[in-house]
């Protein structure tokens, strides 16, 4: 029988080039209609139901048809440049508002910080043009000169302060009325349209700016004080900074104040000098490496102790303090008629000599230049310290993000506290805008219906039955579903403090109980001690040198023992040369207490990766999963991972994982790709060729599908998205839903299966609290009335169990259901898919999927941090944006591992 469409492109294992496209199919003319996220069907009523509180607030709107003014604001200085609105522009406009208030007609302001001021009710005019003053304070010399160092003329007198004048031109004009009544609209299930989100976004503005006349720090709709009190220390010379988040939300409930414990970091304030001891994990600052302090430190804010100045640092003396040199200015006598002499003098000498301020420590280090590239201006070390709330943008480190957790968690009872006594303090009423809005807030959490859904049924080794408790199940006297055999394999050992005898013999033993029937390691390979000298390129390279020699063909599994437990540099090297290079299976360990819990964990993950399954749910195990047992169904999840903050020239990785095996929900394989940096749309879900082919993600994932599913084509797709934001969801349905559907009619198909799209989000700031208990919700529990979305259909899921701190539910939005399932069998579907992970014996906060592809994506994303890729990947820049950024392409996977959950 001639094959066709998808079986057509399965023919050739693994992965054959897709088919011409047939005459009477045109891929790139899938149906135009734009999609629109769809409406609420109904709710789930499932479960034992339970009293909830949340972290939301009510909101009453008194007058409900305000209206906002929308002007737009330009701030001009006095040489003519645009003044950027986030630094000097809110101390404009708070002194155009003193000085021209009677002209504006004592009209409050909601300045943005940057365009745009709102006002509740029409400004007297629709142009105006103000000319607004501001004062700087300045240290001068006793003379009236500023000093060559920010400081005063050698005379020997302290500064005298002064203040300079700066002026402003302002211009305002009318833009638009926004009225309060479109959240009205909102609120009752109408179309939500830009009025609506306008609306709200004045109203944040309103907060940001409280926050803003407080002195915090704004982190969009964060803010954060400057009080020691809830700072935290995590290393490095970073801290902790707990603050608040706090936003308007239109809920089925009304709208709602959405107000939650927050947490940036800034770099620690205080002396300059202990920052770098700290950043550079150094006691001595004879070993501060000032290369690396020069990148650290400029364009950070400082504070003199002297003066009491802040400066921002523009770089680093080229000398020792104690051998800068500047010219100084003195005065020969107090007669106004002598003229000036001009002297070089060192940092050094003028500070100790002529201020009179004594220097510990700073002779022999660089001074800070705060400075113009032509006019320099250096100030000792010693007398420099940091100005607090100063973000710090860069990734932490394992140990700082670890410390970071564990000293920032709260209670469910302490956060409770915490926010509700934020609520009462900023006292949210009294603010003149909102006060005109008729806008006033409740001060006590909303209470909110929930339910909990029961735990799945699980099936292990020989059919037996295991019930999660709380979340929670264990392979104690129980077996793998369908363990692995594996003979052929070796241990290979980076570090030099693990006895690998002893822990493969442990691991034999262990797998023996679990099923796995393991047989002696072929060989043990311990690094030479000479070779941790060498690059980790190197090092992996002369690993698989003496692998290769070692053993009489390719190993089915290796075990690899690294130095470090996280962030070894080993990982990547190793990662690429054996998944890509050789295709082999590998798990990398770096075991601190062999134990049977941790050798039971280490075989969850060998065992799947090597094709073998621990668990599966009852439901999958019997093919009595509802809706997906009689029709064929893929399971995508979908994820992008971005490159460290600050790192804008890292590409993205974007991983998509299809479920195989149909009807089990419980494999997947991967496809991963790099994609221009921090763009969250993924683009190589279809990619067409020059000649025809398909070379996109999804086409892998569908032939996959076809293999490993007997033949059946999937008449139905879920898709699971992370990571999107709510502007987002009409481009999730519209550009990379029809990516989709493109690369299916790419394999010669016209009929569509059925989709049902669902973004995933764990970002958010909705908390969820048991009314009367102290622990975190049960694992299970569902919220989809009151305080979702009061049009489309969202809902919240704890699905884990949270044994520390306070639990952060996910927040699920369907985007469309072509399947039309009940909200009862979607939330099930969804709760059971939190009991599919197969690397852990715990529900988890998300479904199986979405964590299968962010870990595909952090795990190939490891292979481009290294040097070797540059050199060796043939197609590198392959891929460029509109802009002709390359970015490199990342090695395709070996056909040997392909198919594997490589990625657990």
């Amino acid at each position: 029988m001639e094959k066709t469409g998808i079986e057509e492109a399965s023919g050739t294992p693994p992965l054959p080039p897709s088919p011409s496209i047939p005459p009477n199919v045109k891929p790139e003319q899938v149906g135009p209609p734009k999609r629109s996220v769809i409406s609420r069907r109904g709710v789930g009523t499932a479960g034992r139901r339970i009293s909830l509180l949340t972290n939301h607030f009510k909101v009453s709107m008194n007058i409900s048809d305000a209206m906002f003014y929308q002007y737009s604001v330009s701030i001009t200085s006095e040489d003519k440049r645009v003044v950027d609105g986030k630094g000097i522009g809110r101390k404009v406009i708070d002194r155009l508002y003193l000085t021209y208030s009677s002209e504006l007609a004592g009209k409050k302001f909601a300045y943005d910080g940057e365009k745009s001021l709102y006002t509740v009710g029409p400004l007297p005019q629709n142009n105006f043009e103000f000319t607004v003053v501001v004062e700087e304070l300045l240290a001068r010399s006793a003379n009236g000169s500023p000093g060559a160092n920010g400081s005063p003329s050698g005379n020997g007198k302290r500064p005298k302060c002064s203040f300079r004048s700066k002026t402003f031109k302002v211009a305002i004009s009318y833009a638009a009325k926004i009225p309060l009544k479109s959240i009205v609209l909102a609120l009752k299930g109408s179309e939500v349209d830009n009025n609506a989100q306008d609306a709200l976004r004045v109203l944040d503005i309103i907060l940001r700016q409280q926050a803003a006349n407080r002195g915090c720090l704004l982190v969009r709709q964060s803010f954060f004080h400057d009080d020691s009190r809830h700072f935290t220390d995590v290393g490095g010379g970073v801290t902790g900074c707990r603050g608040f988040h706090s936003s308007f939300r239109t809920t089925q409930g009304g709208l709602s104040l959405n107000m939650d414990v927050s947490t940036t970091m800034i770099l620690t304030p205080g002396p300059v000098i202990d920052f770098l001891l700290a950043n550079q994990n150094i006691r001595d600052p004879r070993h501060i490496n000032w290369e690396k302090a020069k990148k650290m430190l400029k364009n950070m804010r400082i504070k003199t102790k002297h003066s009491n100045m802040e400066f921002k640092i523009t770089g680093l003396s080229e000398k020792p303090c104690n051998l800068q040199h500047f010219p100084l200015k003195m005065r020969n006598s107090d007669d106004a008629n002598d003229e000036d002499q001009t002297v070089e003098i060192t940092v050094y000498e003028y500070f100790t000599k002529h201020r009179g301020i004594e220097l510990s420590i700073s002779a022999y280090m660089p001074c800070l230049n705060v400075g113009k590239p032509k006019r320099p201006n250096y100030l000792p070390l010693e007398l420099c310290l940091l100005v607090s709330l100063q973000r710090y943008t860069k990734a932490l480190s394992i140990m700082q993000r670890s410390t970071l957790v564990e000293k920032s968690r709260q209670k469910p009872q302490d956060r409770i506290r915490t926010v509700t006594d934020a609520v009462r303090n900023y006292q949210y009423d009294e603010d003149p805008v909102l006060s005109a809005c008729g806008i006033s807030i409740d001060r006590q959490l909303t209470q909110v219906d929930g339910r909990v859904l029961e735990a799945p049924k699980l099936k292990v080794g020989n059919s037996e039955d295991c019930i999660p408790r709380n979340g929670r199940w264990n392979f104690n006297h129980k077996k793998l579903l369908t363990p692995v055999r594996i003979e052929r394999w070796a241990v290979v050992n980076f570090s030099a403090r693990c006895d690998t005898s002893h822990l493969s013999r442990e691991l034999i033993n262990c797998g023996r109980n679990k099923g796995i029937l393991i047989e002696r390691p072929h060989t043990l390979i311990e690094e030479d001690p000479q070779s941790r000298r060498a690059s980790p390129v190197a090092r992996v390279e002369k690993m698989f040198e003496i692998v290769r020699a070692k053993l009489p063909g390719p190993p089915e599994f290796l075990l690899c023992v690294l130095p470090e437990k996280k962030n070894s540099e080993i990982y990547g090297p190793w990662k690429k040369r054996s998944l890509s290079d050789f295709g082999i299976v590998t798990q990398c360990i770096s075991p601190t207490k062999i134990n049977d819990q941790y050798l039971t964990n280490v075989l969850l993950k060998i065992n799947t990766k090597l094709g073998g399954t621990n668990s599966l749910l009852a439901i999958e195990h019997t093919s009595r999963i509802p809706l997906i047992k009689d029709t064929p169904t893929m399971i995508l999840g979908m994820d992008v991972s971005h490159g460290s903050p600050g790192q804008a020239d890292v590409p993205s990785i974007a991983a998509v994982v299809g479920s195989r095996c149909w009807p089990l929900i419980s494999r997947y394989r991967a496809s991963v790709r790099t994609q221009s940096p921090k763009v969250e749309m993924i683009d190589a879900l279809y990619k067409p060729l020059a000649n025809g082919n398909d070379d996109g993600m999804i086409r892998e994932l569908l032939v996959d599908f076809f293999q490993t599913s007997n033949g059946r084509k999937p008449a139905q797709i879920v898709i699971f998205r992370d990571g999107v934001s709510e502007s987002q969801f009409n481009q999730v349905l519209n550009i990379e839903l029809e990516q989709i559907m493109k690369a299916y009619q790419h394999l010669g198909e016209v009929d569509f299966p059925k989709f049902t799209v669902i973004v995933a989000q764990k970002n958010h700031h909705t908390k969820l609290f048991q009314a009367g208990a102290p622990e975190n919700v049960p694992p299970g529990t569902v919220v989809d009335t009151k305080i979702v979305h009061p049009r489309n259909y969202d809902f919240y899921m704890c699905a884990h169990a949270g044994m520390i701190g306070t639990s952060r539910p996910a927040h699920y939005h369907v985007l469309l259901d072509e399947i039309s399932f009940s909200p009862d069998d979607l939330q099930h579907l969804i709760h059971s898919l939190s009991y599919v992970y197969q690397r852990s014996t715990t529900a988890i906060s998300i479904v199986a999927p979405v964590c299968y592809a962010h870990l595909a994506a952090q795990q190939m994303g490891q292979f481009i941090k290294f040097d070797d890729l540059s050199e060796t990947s043939s197609a590198k820049r392959a891929i460029t944006t509109e802009e002709s950024v390359p970015v490199p392409e990342l090695p395709r996977l070996h056909e040997n591992v392909r198919g594997s959950m490589f990625f657990c």
